[in-house]
């Protein structure tokens, strides 16, 4: 990206807790752009950015973390709380400025001053991992002490995404949050994170006035993606 909030962004995105494999693709085109870009070097500072909490090594390093198991059992403002005391901070689906959705929570670091890349990686990779570990100890809390709940809960989010004839996208997003729980816990067979990742991108409203070719009104765009989501799960088996 060019003229955003710095003058140039590059980003590296890959799935599943691989945070060094993506800042290696991010480092490796850096390094070649160098060479042919003037950017803005202090010895002391590092990178000069237009923003100045990017000032330093300029990365922003992010994980983004499903933790529907720590919200159930309101743990979630403990471990959010937690991170910020640690340097990092918590955003929405869309990064900075976004509300949370289906649960899904993007972890970053906050400063990029006085450390290297290769420490941010390293700190974000470990806080990351221990909130996993939290989200799935309160996962075996909900099993334990309220399956009932928790099945019935997840089975009504697929009955309702299966029949649906008008969602909105963040009706959908906490439905989608359900299911994906249920298929973590195991309660939910035949049902892909493939598939519910591939329904989260492409029910979003650019993607549907895309493959309508217009644009789209709301009431016209959640019985699109009502209908995307219906077709999408039985194509997938589910």
């Amino acid at each position: 990206m060019v003229n955003e909030e710095d003058h140039l962004r590059v980003q590296g995105l890959v799935s599943g807790f691989r945070l060094r494999e993506a800042w290696r693709l991010v480092d490796r085109l850096d390094e070649e752009l160098g060479q042919h870009l003037p950017y803005a070097y202090d010895p002391e500072f590092g990178y000069l950015t237009s923003c100045p909490t990017n000032v330093g090594t300029g990365l922003r390093a992010s994980v983004l973390v499903h933790l529907p198991g720590l919200v159930l059992t309101q743990e979630i403002a403990k471990v959010l709380q937690g991170i910020a005391q640690v340097g990092l901070t918590f955003r929405g689906l869309y990064g900075e400025g976004s509300e949370v959705v289906g649960n899904f929570f993007q972890i970053s670091n906050q400063t990029t001053l006085g450390k290297s890349e290769e420490d941010l990686i390293e700190h974000l990779q470990k806080v990351g991992q221990q909130v996993v570990q939290y989200e799935s100890q309160a996962r075996a809390v909900l099993l334990r002490d309220a399956p009932g709940v928790i099945e019935d809960k997840v089975w009504r989010a697929y009955g309702l995404l299966r029949h649906a004839r008008s969602m909105s996208f963040q009706e959908m997003m906490n439905l989608l949050s359900g299911v994906r729980l249920g298929v973590g816990l195991k309660l939910l067979s035949g049902v892909s994170v493939y598939a519910l990742n591939r329904v989260m991108i492409f029910t979003q409203a650019a993607h549907l006035e895309q493959a309508a070719g217009t644009a789209l009104a709301g009431e016209e765009a959640d019985m699109r993606r009502a209908t995307f989501v219906r077709q999408a799960l039985a194509e997938s088996g589910a």
